[in-house]
């Protein structure tokens, strides 16, 4: 099989870790390799797909909105969220899946957070659609830098929610980061996290985010980003092979390649 993940920047990116360690465990011949694109780039490898010259594809920031325009179809998810992270060939036609959405419910499940109850989810673009309709049964808040584009997102959505300025706490919430705050070491604002139910982290770097490690700290539950992206490249894997993913030998791979994890 021939796989890539599309976007800009990738040379951070855990996929082709994960997914090289999953092909090689389930005896699949191929290679998942990374590929740092602009829109031109991105529209290439959509061809690619359609040729067969490639099996797949994973699309993270800033694409996944383009990779919906760009795809002939989509799944459920991937159209209310106007984004899409899987792409998969059928009969040469390119079908866009919003994994994201599915691995925010496994990985949450994984992390033992709070299964009901109220959730503040941070940011306002595709990570946070994702999380909203993961989400979207609990009484939700979202909480951006530009308000407006908040609520557009909601109402976009057809999802039930309230907007609140960003920093602005809601206690007993469990906290979504869908922002890029602490892939760089950067910090979210100390009231959001000092009085939440736990925190699902949906950015990653090297090691723990600084989110990660406070709560962690107080003794709240925690979703890494490194759970969210197993969580939904388990699905891809699913989606391009029609197997059940080797998680043991995913994760043991992230793992090895996450300095301070």
């Amino acid at each position: 099989m021939k796989l890539a993940v599309l976007g800009s920047p990738v040379a951070h990116s855990l996929s082709p870790v994960i997914h090289n360690a999953a092909l090689d465990a389930s005896g699949i011949p191929g290679r998942y390799t990374a590929r740092d694109v602009d829109r031109e780039g991105l529209v290439a490898a959509i061809e690619e797909l359609r040729a067969g010259a490639l099996d797949g594809a994973n699309v993270t920031m800033p694409h996944k909105s383009a990779a919906f325009g760009l795809c002939d179809r989509a799944e459920a998810h991937g159209r209310r969220a106007g984004a899409v992270n899987t792409l998969v060939t059928v009969g040469g036609a390119v079908v866009g899946h919003n994994t994201d959405v599915r691995g925010i419910r496994t990985a949450w499940v994984w992390a033992g957070l709070a299964p009901e109850g109220p959730v503040l989810v941070l940011g306002a673009g595709g990570a946070a659609a994702a999380a909203v309709l993961a989400l979207e049964d609990r009484p939700l808040t979202l909480s951006a830098r530009r308000p407006e584009a908040a609520s557009s997102l909601l109402g976009a959505l057809g999802v039930n929610g309230r907007v609140a300025e960003f920093g602005t706490p809601v206690p007993g919430a469990t906290v979504v980061n869908a922002t890029p705050l602490g892939m760089g070491g950067e910090e979210l604002p100390e009231p959001v996290l000092a009085r939440c139910a736990g925190l699902f982290e949906m950015a990653y770097g090297a090691g723990p985010t600084p989110a990660e490690r406070a709560v962690a700290a107080a003794s709240g539950p925690v979703s890494s980003g490194v759970d969210m992206l197993l969580a939904q490249a388990a699905a891809a894997f699913r989606l391009w092979t029609g197997r059940e993913p080797p998680l043991e030998a995913m994760r043991a791979a992230a793992v090895a390649a996450s300095p301070g994890a």
